[in-house]
């Protein structure tokens, strides 16, 4: 059991979680906290960090929060900044936060939805949707690996930078709005770039790829029996994600026994995808 504790140890990691308010990027930095490590949890959503802080903090775990907009690129560059000087380093980022971006072309009982026709998408959704599920990510790795890359003084580095991806990336969602799927192929192949680009400093750069969970994500909807059932007939398991499902993964990838994985794209679905292809 000592081997095991140890193969899986995150204790003292200082770790930044993007979007951790709600949904898989709580449960992130809940399965670090839990065991040890040092989170702090960026959101745009004020009330809900204040709430996931008060209660996180409840169980005698080191976590605290920074209101920021992921999009904000000034203010994601402070704001990495001020946990390197509170934690003294950056050793593990999830770069999580992400939005679904309006609706699709149909609805979930495969109606076609007018809202989500290309010729009436409005042109700040999708250019909110990019920012958020995709700009946002360059710009967490960005800041990330100014701080990882001198953590031995001599430019060699290290860390885990582990990004939420989908696997709206492999497919199309007509349910799902336009641009999330192009921004997620794309997060893909920035995930496997930069683990090219960063191997030599000792980053290593991974992508968790969930498919339908249960989360704030789109208002939610996937709590609504009707949306759901949708996704459920597609799981091989007849059930949709719980964010438990994804705490081992994500430990898994921030400890010891994932320092062989970079450049992964990790599928999490429930089987879903094999049924969907």
């Amino acid at each position: 059991m000592a081997a095991l504790d140890k193969m899986f140890d995150v204790r003292g990691k200082s770790v930044i979680v993007t979007g951790g308010a709600s949904g898989i990027g709580k449960a992130y930095a809940e399965v670090m906290a839990e065991h040890g490590a040092r989170v702090a949890i960026f959101d745009i959503d004020a009330a809900g960090l204040k709430n996931v802080v008060a209660e996180m903090g409840a169980k005698g775990w080191d976590v605290w929060g920074e209101i920021v907009d992921v999009g904000d690129r000034p203010a994601m560059a402070a704001a990495f900044d001020l946990v390197a000087a509170r934690h003294g380093r950056i050793d593990t980022v999830f770069a999580n936060a992400g939005i679904d971006p309006g609706p699709g072309f149909n609805t979930p009982t495969g109606e076609r939805n007018p809202a989500g026709a290309i010729e009436n998408i409005p042109d700040e959704q999708w250019d909110r949707g990019i920012e958020i599920n995709l700009t946002s990510v360059y710009t967490t790795v960005k800041n990330a690996v100014r701080h990882m890359k001198g953590h031995d003084g001599k430019g060699h580095g290290g860390g885990e930078i582990i990004v939420t991806s989908s696997i709206a990336a492999l497919i199309n969602e007509s349910i799902v709005g336009t641009s999330y799927m192009p921004a997620k192929a794309a997060v893909n192949h920035f995930v496997r770039h930069m683990a090219m680009e960063l191997g030599a400093y000792g980053i290593r750069v991974n992508a968790i790829l969930p498919g339908p969970f249960i989360t704030n994500i789109a208002g939610g909807r996937l709590r609504n029996k009707e949306d759901r059932a949708a996704f459920e007939s597609q799981s091989l398991i007849g059930r949709i994600g719980d964010v438990e499902d994804i705490k081992g993964l994500a430990l898994l990838l921030a400890s010891p026994a994932g320092a062989y994985f970079t450049g992964s794209l990790i599928v999490i679905d429930g089987g879903s995808l094999t049924r969907m292809t």
